[in-house]
């Protein structure tokens, strides 16, 4: 399903003292099957774009299109549990917004809710399940019990068995250690893969944006700054450091190596391994010294 944000404003607390500008002029296309990342500073209107892909906010100018759904200023819209079905959006620590008995009657909860027969949202609750790396034993159990990465995967569960078009993903590695980041990402990029989901990933990480993403938007004061592949968008480090944003770690060492050495990689490494590769090529040759 595609989406697109055309020359989206958006301001908080409209009419009063505390009136807001969040975002101005904000046009970003996000076609069916893309894995977009969207990075800036706390402030730069990140959760506000997030929180436009399906209908919890509505733009103060501009229009939002979601699949053949049109959100446009000024307009009342009615029946937006539809989009809300089709765009799931796992929020930041999802694992606090968890509150049944059982594992399964929390998985179950979303898809109901959404007019989903309880024999079919059980069946869903035990296909999600399995997606996000649990057994089905687990949904027995109450979710209170579990340990905090398992929590975090239930909730992410309740998402999958609704079975979005779209999945939005708040900064989902928050409060994780290294291996369960890494577990967590690998879980979505899989997803994203085996079921041609649309991806849009809200986030602090640089690796993981220059990891999984196909496409990056940097924010920055509430505008689009830019928008490009991850090679394109840290070829250039030294715009992005100005803006106080940090870079992948690879590309930072590749940067520093260049710079030292008074050398040029042929390409922006993303990868250890690419950069690897490419330092084994500069030392072969001799260019190193």
């Amino acid at each position: 399903m595609d989406i697109s944000l055309q020359q989206v404003e958006y301001r908080y607390q409209i009419g009063t003292p505390f009136e807001r500008l969040a975002i101005t002029e904000v046009s970003i296309d996000i076609p069916s099957g893309t894995y977009l990342a969207i990075i800036g500073h706390t402030g730069s209107g990140k959760s506000t774009i997030l929180q436009h892909l399906n209908a919890l906010l509505k733009p103060t100018k501009g229009k939002v299109v979601i699949g053949n759904r049109e959100i446009t200023s000024g307009e009342k819209q009615k029946n937006l549990k539809e989009i809300r079905q089709k765009v799931g959006i796992v929020f930041q620590f999802p694992e606090h917004q968890l509150f049944e008995e059982t594992v399964e009657k929390d998985i179950c909860f979303g898809p109901m809710n959404f007019g989903v027969s309880e024999t079919e949202a059980r069946a869903r609750a035990r296909k999600a399940i399995k997606q996000v790396g649990l057994s089905e034993e687990i949904l027995a159990k109450s979710p209170f019990d579990l340990s905090g990465g398992q929590m975090r995967r239930v909730a992410i569960a309740g998402v999958l068995a609704m079975e979005p078009d779209v999945i939005v993903l708040d900064e989902p590695t928050a409060g994780l250690d290294p291996r369960g980041r890494k577990e967590i990402m690998e879980m979505f990029y899989k997803l994203h893969k085996e079921r041609n989901l649309s991806t849009v990933l809200v986030t602090h990480s640089m690796e993981d944006a220059s990891l999984y993403a196909d496409e990056i938007v940097i924010m920055h004061k509430g505008e689009v700054y830019k928008r490009g592949e991850p090679r394109e968008i840290f070829q250039s480090p030294e715009g992005l450091l100005e803006l106080g944003l940090d870079v992948p770690e690879v590309v930072r060492f590749q940067h520093k190596l260049e710079g030292t050495f008074n050398t040029k990689l042929d390409k922006t490494c993303i990868t250890l391994e690419e950069l690897t590769e490419a330092v084994s090529g500069l030392l072969r040759r001799g260019e190193l010294v």
